[in-house]
């Protein structure tokens, strides 16, 4: 049975996608999972079709957690239903701070009978600013899908708005004005943009969704980053070195790099870690930092088979004859972005020439600066 996924904090917006799609598609039907009475112990499941509710009922959660009980219950559903055999498509509308990424490979480990043939995120094109700028924990707004649920609001919708092939716009009460649509533009590089109303959204769902590729994607190794541009004031620097940060330098400037746009991604290289592929994310003036593995240049020749051919394409592309794939690759976008002073930040922040000629020994008794990031105490 073919299924796809429409997610998104809009609720509004995922509302209208998931009703166009009822419509425009005979046979489908929808299956959600409401975690907002999770406090009560358990999660309301509904499904229906364009005529209205056909069924509903109580899942409890697990190990006090909706979004396992989400998924724990998702897949035992999505089967009954295919194998009624009357369903052209099964939509699964995801509740408002539940990622894709992770319903998408639920989904597609059930191969024999599942067919994830795509996947959205809905928008409301003039709450992407708003929405990224909020900084403010999903708890906090009765959004956390499990207790232990630290996200924030402004990087759970960045997730939500870059693992998606398709983004379903449909606009509330305000307009979305040029910047908002170049801003969403710019961050969605990889995504079909499909307005909700032209009925199109349908059939973009039903095109195919390659999860590997999906998830090339979204690895800092290889990710699909905003190139540098200029568009209806939406600004975005790509930038690029091939010398390593130097630690305590980096580290004095990250809170202003965290703020410096609306959303940062990328991977970089810190001299005291030369072997690590370090992960960067921000949005809502909040930065994580976390480590990705080593890079390719550190690994064994044999080690190189077990790794993904996009990455391995990705490191070529950046290889350099003393590092290998070892750089600098940040992607910074925000409306009315200084590109030249962030570049000049960023570029303080690296070693010096006589430092980056010490070599390797010295760099790895700089100081230790990202440890509290890096390497939590328990």
């Amino acid at each position: 049975m073919p299924v796809a996924l429409v997610g998104g904090l809009c609720a509004d917006a995922r509302r209208a996608a998931v009703a166009e799609i009822l419509c425009t598609v005979p046979g489908a039907i929808v299956l959600h999972h409401d975690l907002s009475g999770a406090a009560g112990g358990s999660v309301r499941r509904t499904i229906r079709d364009r005529r209205g509710t056909l069924d509903s009922g109580d899942t409890p959660l697990v190990n006090n957690c909706a979004c396992c009980a989400l998924r724990e219950d998702l897949v035992p559903e999505l089967l009954r239903l295919a194998s009624a055999g009357t369903h052209r498509l099964a939509v699964v509308e995801l509740w408002d701070s539940v990622e894709p990424q992770i319903m998408a490979a639920v989904i597609a480990a059930e191969h024999r009978s599942l067919r994830l043939t795509g996947v959205a995120t809905a928008v409301d094109p003039a709450l992407v600013l708003p929405c990224l700028a909020n900084g403010d924990d999903l708890a906090d707004v009765g959004l956390a899908a499990a207790p232990t649920d630290r996200r924030t609001v402004a990087d759970t919708f960045a997730r939500q708005l870059e693992y998606p092939t398709v983004i379903a716009l449909a606009e509330g009460e305000t307009r979305a004005d040029r910047t908002d649509l170049a801003l969403l533009g710019r961050l969605t590089p990889a995504a079909r943009l499909s307005w909700v109303g032209e009925a199109s959204l349908g059939r973009a769902l039903l095109t195919g969704f390659n999860l590997a590729a999906a998830a090339a994607r979204q690895h800092p190794s290889c990710a699909l980053l905003p190139q540098s541009a200029d568009e209806h004031g939406v600004v975005t620097l790509a930038w690029c070195r091939d010398r390593p940060f130097h630690p305590e330098r980096l580290r004095a400037a990250v809170e202003h790099l965290a703020c410096a746009a609306t959303r940062s991604r990328g991977r970089f290289w810190l001299a005291d870690r030369p072997d690590t592929l370090l992960s960067w994310e921000a949005a809502g003036g909040a930065l994580c930092v976390e480590s990705a593995g080593p890079w390719l240049a550190a690994l064994p020749d044999a080690a190189w088979e077990l790794v993904p051919p996009e990455r391995r394409l990705a490191a070529a592309l950046d290889w350099h004859p003393a590092h290998g794939d070892r750089c600098q690759h940040l992607s910074f976008t925000a409306p009315g972005l200084d590109r030249d002073r962030l570049t000049g930040l960023l570029d303080s922040c690296l070693l010096s020439d006589a430092e980056y000629r010490a070599g390797r020994g010295a760099w790895e008794r700089l100081p230790h600066s990202f440890d509290e990031f890096l390497d939590p105490v328990p």
